[in-house]
Formats: C-alpha cells, sequence, structure tokens
C-alpha cells in the first residue's frame, strides 16, 4: 500500500493465484511465483512474514533462485518478520547485517543479527515484524528513490504518534 501510495508498480507474487493469511484475510495475486522469471529483472523482492508463509519462502526452490539473482543483480531484497529465514538459505545474509522478529537472533546463524526496526545493509533491508510495517515500508520506498516523508504527510503520519496535550 505505502509502495504503490508512493507512485510505485507492484506485483503481488503469491504460490497459487490467492492466499489465505494467519488471520483469515485472502489476498488475490497479480502472478503466481512459477511464472516469475530468475532473471533480476524487479528493482525490489519484498518477502512477507508470518508463518507458516516463511517457511514456505524459506522452502520455495524457485523463490532461491529469484533472490540470488536479484542479489546478484544489485537489486534490493527485503524481508519482514520471520522472513529472513529464506534470507539465509538463499546465502543472502552472509556477512551482513539483518534484523527479524524476537527470538529469530537464535534460529538464523548466518549473518550479523541487530535490533534495529529497519537494518540496511547495502541492498538487504529487513525488519522486525507487524509493529514495524510503517517504518519497513517507508525505509523500502526511500532505497528506491522515492520521497517518503510526502507519504507520511499524506498518512498524518507524524501526528499518529503525538500525545495529546491538554
Amino acid at each position: 500500500d505505502i509502495l504503490r501510495r508512493a507512485g510505485f508498480t507492484c506485483d503481488l507474487v503469491e504460490f497459487t493465484p490467492a492466499v489465505e493469511g494467519a488471520h483469515q484475510i485472502e489476498i488475490v495475486c497479480d502472478r503466481v511465483l512459477d511464472d516469475v522469471p530468475a532473471d533480476g529483472a524487479y528493482d525490489m523482492v519484498i518477502l512477507p512474514g508470518g508463518i507458516p508463509g516463511a517457511l514456505n519462502l524459506r522452502d520455495s526452490d524457485k523463490l532461491m533462485e529469484i533472490l540470488q539473482a536479484e542479489d546478484k543483480a544489485g537489486k534490493f531484497v527485503a524481508a519482514i518478520c520471520a522472513a529472513p529465514i529464506a534470507l539465509e538459505r538463499a546465502g543472502l545474509l552472509h556477512d551482513r547485517k539483518f534484523t527479524a522478529y524476537v527470538g529469530y537472533d537464535q534460529k538464523i546463524k548466518d549473518g550479523s543479527f541487530c535490533s534495529d526496526i529497519v537494518v540496511r545493509d547495502g541492498n538487504l533491508i529487513t525488519s522486525r515484524g507487524p509493529a514495524t510495517a510503517y517504518a519497513f515500508a517507508y525505509a523500502l520506498v526511500d532505497a528506491l528513490g522515492g520521497d517518503s516523508q510526502a507519504v507520511k504527510d499524506r498518512m498524518v503520519y507524524s501526528h499518529a504518534f503525538e500525545e495529546e496535550r491538554a
């Protein structure tokens, strides 16, 4: 949503044409993963978190090819919550800083875990979890050369966290 508000074209890609998340929210996708070439053509690939979704991402050989091609082409690869487990399997965390959901610093053995809300190491961008989704999305907008401040202003983001004063 935030990337689209910033003017970027986004494809929602999934293993099947529609997917239901852990909280029974169905999302209809634009493309099926098997139809996406592993050629580094996207400017950014973003992996959502959650279980079992992150496990499914990690276990997909096709996604591993796509992530490796994107990284090799110097394109952005991003993941939030539990999804950095897929980045580890793809070999993208070696000698790099990342963050992930609470406890994943123990589950992910490669890379250097940081507890920051959003961590950027070159073309790799990671974030902690559901509560950090806005900060993550704004960081992605900025990485792609967009203007996250304009989107924040339109969304009244900076006012959402101000305390009311009597």
